[in-house]
């Protein structure tokens, strides 16, 4: 490892070919002149990793999901931790904490907590009280050892600073890349206008209540993503009529390319979430800056940083609550009688000038602007 080029390591959870957080973040500080390695898990359904401008290694067992998955992934993480050598040591959100976080102190390094999400915060944890406590547990050990932290987005860097005192937070917003103009325009998705959801299908996301709304809404609804929720929402679908309609397709898991490529082409995007825990309520989520990037109008949940950015840029048709009813309603006024109206074509329009502010060539200047600081560059 030379002085001129230090090498950072990065550990997380999760499938490192759709975790675009990720690959944004350690391909840039990649192309800034930082040797990088990022650490991830191999899932039974995981694709080959492709050619990225850093290096990647996928840890391998024998559990996905529950205690077990962690106990073993800590445990792996950290006999693979201890063969590298880094001048920092960084992971994304508490699961990979403890692990990284020991083996910088063990090597003197610093180490750095990239905070995904409120973790203790998130509806699988929130509605389990003794798992909610082991995480604060970590949580309350890792944030004061950590020497550079950030998140995605400033409410989240305000309640991380209220719950640790003399804890400053960084934030860098989780906001897709600026895409050169295609030479010729994407044609949309056949079969009238679509409603798009991309992320994972889990438990406050909203997709309950989006189905539920669908027999009265006059689009078709894609779903791109897998998670816990996965068979009751297609059982809801089905028993709804709506697959065998088409008016309701499950894509399951789509790689980046190939998202961004769908996103382009549709014509709602879909960013609702539920007031299940405060990492919800105060989330700033990927998906929201994607559908700006491909400059689609979005139905979006009225919480705090998505009123916020909208106040900026008016590019979202918020709602205040997930009753299907409401979700109908508004979904009518983006698309009355079927077809974009004049309200969607004004937010379509907001979209395309807001896309020239919020995209990753603006946010890796802070990204880079926290590693040169922490390493003295």
């Amino acid at each position: 490892m030379s002085i001129s080029a230090p090498r950072l390591v990065f550990a997380v959870t999760t499938d490192l070919s759709y975790d675009q957080r990720m690959q944004r973040i350690c391909g840039s500080l990649a192309r800034a002149g930082y040797e990088v390695l990022l650490v991830g898990w191999q899932r039974p359904a995981s694709v080959p990793l492709g050619p990225q401008p850093y290096e990647q290694h996928r840890l391998r067992g024998w559990f996905q999901r529950g205690k077990l998955f962690y106990l073993e992934y800590n445990l792996r993480l950290l006999l693979y931790l201890l063969r590298q050598r880094a001048a920092a040591w960084a992971c994304a959100d508490l699961d990979a904490a403890l692990p990284t976080w020991l083996r910088a102190r063990l090597g003197g390094q610093p180490f750095v907590y990239d905070a995904h999400e409120l973790f203790t915060e998130v509806p699988e944890v929130v509605a389990r009280p003794r798992v909610q406590r082991l995480w604060q547990w970590v949580e309350n050990f890792i944030v004061p050892r950590a020497r550079l932290r950030y998140t995605v987005g400033p409410a989240l860097a305000g309640l991380f600073e209220a719950k640790h005192p003399g804890c400053p937070f960084g934030v860098v917003r989780n906001v897709p890349s600026g895409a050169a103009p295609a030479a010729a325009p994407l044609g949309p998705l056949p079969g009238g206008p679509v409603l798009l959801y991309q992320g994972a299908l889990n438990v406050g996301r909203g997709l309950a209540e989006l189905l539920a709304a669908m027999p009265q809404v006059s689009a078709r609804l894609v779903i791109c993503g897998e998670g816990d929720c996965s068979a009751a929402l297609r059982q809801q679908a089905a028993q709804l009529g709506l697959l065998a309609s088409g008016q309701v397709e499950f894509t399951g898991y789509v790689l980046p390319d190939e998202l961004r490529h769908l996103t382009a082409q549709a014509t709602v995007g879909i960013m609702l979430l539920e007031n299940t825990g405060l990492s919800y309520y105060y989330s700033l989520a990927n998906k929201f800056f994607d559908y700006v990037q491909a400059g689609i109008p979005q139905l979006c949940i009225a919480f705090p940083e998505y009123r916020a950015l909208n106040a900026r840029h008016e590019v979202a048709e918020l709602v205040p609550d997930l009753a299907p009813a409401t979700l109908a309603a508004a979904l009518a006024r983006l698309l009355p009688g079927g077809q974009p109206g004049a309200r969607y074509q004004q937010l379509a329009a907001n979209c395309r000038t807001a896309r020239a502010e919020w995209n990753w060539q603006q946010e890796e200047k802070v990204l880079l602007r926290l590693y040169h600081t922490l390493l003295g560059r």
